[in-house]
């Protein structure tokens, strides 16, 4: 057990490896030699699934202000209405938004054994830095201590029985996606972009990022994707067609497409998802589309999983 570990951390390390030494300067000559690595990989913790969670998905984005947590929640929501048990963790430590836009702002509660219980809106669990500290307290903390918080939304709450929790993640490749990785399974990454192409560029890192840590890309979400008129009913493309060239380079599936609607702006400010408010509008059956598929995806690697313990 213990050398098997050791082998899958030592593995990850050398992925790990590779990832930063291809971003890094080329110039930089030096190298880990076996005993550094083998000390390394000691230090990596051992992914552990959590309680009663049979899924945990991330919602991810390279580049700010894409839509990614309007996305995290409105697919949460769709989720859940389609017979899913779901939850939703706000990873984002420094600037949490799930807490407004799902409508909730009492402090979590605690068992006897100090575990968090999430609050529950629109039959969805959430836990959030935002339901914390004083809505107006600006969160400044180095690494270390942004990484316990995390430790504690994560796995010191009372998550389950969940079909699905979706962590909604800050945008970039930093250290919340890293240790996502390396402490519990996860089922899959949901890529969030904008059809712009810098919104696309930084993308491609994240796809790098997770194909690095071994996380499958369950696919990207082109937001903001389209426009519809009012009188005539006619989609109009506001930018171009990057996201199909991205999905050609990247081999990413593009899962869904959700246009620019002021109704979504709105449901955000209110607190009340836009599949909720709005279910029968396009931008809600997008969200209603994407979910289907999800579930799809999840039951497909269920069949997996149940193969190779019967081949066991």
């Amino acid at each position: 057990m213990l050398k098997s570990t050791f082998l899958a951390n030592l593995k990850t390390l050398h992925s790990l490896k590779r990832f930063y030494c291809s971003i890094g300067p080329k110039s930089d000559g030096r190298k880990l030699d076996a005993r550094q690595i083998e000390m390394m990989a000691r230090s990596l913790p051992h992914r552990k699934k959590l309680k009663d969670v049979q899924n945990v998905i991330v919602v991810a984005s390279g580049k700010g202000g894409v839509g990614k947590t309007t996305t995290a929640v409105n697919l949460a929501v769709a989720l859940s209405s389609q017979g899913k048990s779901v939850g939703i963790l706000d990873g984002d430590i420094f600037g949490p938004t799930v807490p407004l836009m799902m409508n909730l702002k009492e402090t979590p509660l605690t068992d006897e054994n100090n575990l968090m219980i999430p609050p529950v809106n629109y039959g969805i669990k959430c836990l959030s830095m935002g339901l914390i500290v004083e809505e107006s307290s600006a969160v400044i903390w180095r690494g270390p201590l942004v990484m316990s918080a995390l430790q504690r939304l994560l796995k010191g709450a009372i998550w389950g029985p969940l079909d699905i929790l979706i962590v909604d993640t800050p945008p970039g490749t930093g250290d919340v996606h890293l240790s996502l990785s390396q402490n519990i399974p996860l089922s899959g990454v949901i890529l969030v972009s904008t059809p712009q192409s810098a919104a696309l560029n930084v993308t491609k890192r994240a796809v790098d990022l997770y194909r690095t840590l071994k996380v499958p890309i369950i696919g990207v979400v082109e937001n903001m994707s389209y426009v519809i008129c009012e009188k005539c009913h006619q989609e109009n493309i506001l930018y171009n067609n990057e996201i199909e060239k991205f999905s050609q380079e990247s081999q990413v599936e593009v899962i869904g497409k959700i246009p620019l609607e002021k109704e979504i702006i709105k449901c955000c400010e209110a607190g009340t998802p836009s599949c909720i408010k709005f279910p029968e509008s396009s931008f809600s059956k997008a969200y209603q589309n994407i979910a289907k598929g999800i579930i799809e995806y999840l039951e497909d690697i269920d069949k997996i999983r149940a193969n190779k313990k019967s081949s066991a």
